[in-house]
């Protein structure tokens, strides 16, 4: 079965091959997939493509007519892709899913602490030789109230890690954990307390209809003036209009993300020649109280390795003629 994979980042392809394990004819591309990029899968039986790949239906509808019968996500999360229209076509579909919870929620607390703690500013005043502690001030984590909006396999780690700073735990989930309840002494709250009480709120929630500005005007408007709000979920999650509006009024204390809610075209490539015309990120970026970094909680050694062995695992067990075990959309599939 020969592969070609969409997305092919120059870090990631060693992990890659070295999960392949020259099991497979594999082309790696950079080119990202989209209407136009899906003819370059002629030829090929399967694709990987990764979260800022367009696998929309006019998409998928071009490569299922050229001959691609495979998709593997090399990410969780798969609101990139149109299920249902894989599905309708006869698509086998599967994703990366617990491929690193721990990496996620590490970055987490790694923006939080360095926004609460002005790492960032102190980085860039040290390289200009000023020494100085000016406008260096923040607050201990020990004693506040953390909020945690999703608990699953990456809010679950965060809840932990929080608790090891001494934090007092809120959390929102339509499914309440009970372990973590005893573990971490965490409190389940209504939506609306979570936002009022919080000193800090993490989002740990999946992209899906439901969610989308999930955190908008109306909950920012609950939250402290001093909160940090940090997301490494994903952009969309987060009316970035309404964010500005309430960074612009000081109604929110920081923005810590990874994610950016447009973030095709823009995040995985280099821009600091010509520099960005989203006026929106640019705009965010003007503020000494938002810290963005581009996508990169999954990147770890460790999380490479488990995406890079979970998508050739899913392709061995299509090549077998199985069903893999990370399947999406099995559901969808009518009797």
């Amino acid at each position: 079965m020969k592969i070609l994979v969409y997305s092919a980042k120059d870090y990631e392809i060693p992990f890659l091959k070295k999960a392949n394990n020259n099991r497979f004819e594999v082309t790696y591309t950079k080119t990202a997939l989209d209407s136009e990029t899906a003819l370059n899968a002629i030829g090929y039986k399967a694709i990987s493509i990764f979260s800022g790949d367009d696998a929309s239906a006019i998409v998928l509808e071009k490569l299922w007519s050229i001959g691609v019968r495979y998709i593997t996500l090399r990410s969780s999360g798969h609101n990139n892709l149109h299920l249902k229209t894989a599905k309708r076509f006869g698509f086998h579909v599967a994703n990366a899913a617990d491929y690193s919870p721990h990496a996620i929620a590490e970055h987490a607390t790694a923006i939080l602490l360095a926004l609460n703690r002005k790492i960032v500013l102190a980085d860039n005043q040290v390289h200009n030789y000023n020494f100085s502690q000016n406008d260096l001030i923040g607050y201990n984590l020990h004693g506040k109230t953390v909020g945690i909006i999703g608990t699953g396999r990456i809010g679950s780690i965060m809840a932990k890690i929080m608790n090891g700073f001494g934090c007092k735990i809120l959390a929102y989930d339509l499914a309440p954990d009970h372990d973590l309840i005893e573990l971490c002494n965490v409190t389940y709250t209504p939506l609306d307390v979570l936002c009022k009480e919080s000193d800090i709120i993490s989002l740990h929630i999946p992209m899906n209809y439901d969610n989308y500005y999930f955190i908008n005007k109306e909950k920012l408007a609950l939250m402290k003036n001093s909160v940090i709000l940090v997301n490494t979920a994903r952009g969309a999650l987060v009316e970035t209009n309404a964010l500005i509006e309430a960074l612009e009024a000081k109604l929110i204390g920081g923005y810590a993300t990874d994610v950016y809610e447009k973030e095709q075209g823009v995040f995985f490539k280099d821009h600091s020649q010509n520099g960005i015309k989203d006026k929106r990120l640019w705009k965010l970026l003007t503020y000494p109280n938002v810290l963005l970094t581009p996508h990169q909680a999954y990147i770890t050694k460790e999380a490479l390795t488990n995406i890079a062995d979970i998508t050739f695992e899913n392709l061995h067990n299509w090549s077998e003629g199985n069903i893999s075990k990370h399947e999406l959309g099995m559901e969808l599939i009518e009797s």
